[in-house]
């Protein structure tokens, strides 16, 4: 690749990661807006490395408690809230496991299109508009119950579909479960670990049953760059989101679909 298309592409999904507008989407989109070839696979795992230690040391703290009371309460310990908080990132994983491993590459191959960014770009767009604008605001993430967490976690597996946005349409299940801003970010967040961790160990076990020369250094600035970006990204939108909501998305998204349109139809 191209060291100008590392370093756009890398950017790109850091910040896209974590924001509620669909990393796919735009990595799928920026390289035909630009007339670039397909970053390949190397790259895909090298930016998930970048957005998975961006998230594993915002949360750092977070996750030591959680992942001491999980293990606490693995061993017949009380379930408290660092403890529900962990059963509920892997339960609310198992939908979107289950779908990637049942589509088997289905929607990979077949859901691609610029006219179906588009539509999901557009539509799920004004989902997070009305769940932000209509949602009660009145719970943090250590209140979900089973019955939300699974709720989120089948939204969550919209987001195989480029254009949905996985953090998007997760942030758009806990506002509508009436969680604030904040908590279903967060929420969102500490759910993206355990997918991006499924999706980089499957693209990793590809690549390596793939093998070709490997761009060393071009990945190694794949994986800083998505990381800083993506941990800013991280810090900003949390602050950004008591002030704002998420209108500015929406908007953006809505902008986004009509310029796709504009350009491949």
């Amino acid at each position: 690749m191209d060291i100008i298309h590392v370093v756009v592409l890398a950017i790109v999904q850091g910040l896209t990661e974590f924001l509620p507008i669909s990393s796919s989407g735009h990595l799928v989109l920026v390289p035909r807006f630009m007339g670039w070839p397909d970053q390949g696979l190397a790259f895909d795992v090298a930016v998930h490395v970048g957005t998975l230690s961006a998230v594993l040391f915002y949360f750092r703290d977070e996750l030591r408690e959680m992942l001491r009371a999980w293990l606490k309460s693995l061993a017949g310990g009380a379930l408290d809230q660092d403890a529900r908080l962990a059963w509920a990132v892997l339960i609310g994983t198992i939908p979107v496991g289950l779908v990637g491993l049942m589509s088997n590459g289905w929607i990979e191959e077949h859901l691609r299109s610029p006219m179906l960014i588009a539509a999901t770009t557009a539509g799920f767009g004004v989902i997070l508009g009305l769940a932000d604008r209509f949602g009660a605001r009145a719970r943090d993430e250590h209140s979900l119950r089973l019955r939300d967490v699974l709720m989120i976690g089948v939204a969550q597996a919209l987001a195989l579909v480029p254009g949905t946005s996985r953090s998007g349409i997760t942030m758009t299940a806990g506002l509508a479960l009436g969680l604030d801003r904040a908590a279903a970010a967060r929420f969102s967040f500490l759910l993206s670990i355990p997918v991006i961790v499924l999706a980089g160990g499957l693209e990793t076990f590809e690549l390596v049953a793939a093998p070709g020369p490997v761009p060393w250094g071009d990945l190694l600035l794949a994986v800083a760059l998505s990381a800083a970006s993506a941990y800013l990204c991280i810090r900003l939108f949390l602050r950004f989101l008591e002030s704002h909501g998420m209108m500015p998305f929406v908007i953006y998204r809505l902008l986004l679909a009509a310029l796709i349109v504009y350009v491949f139809v």
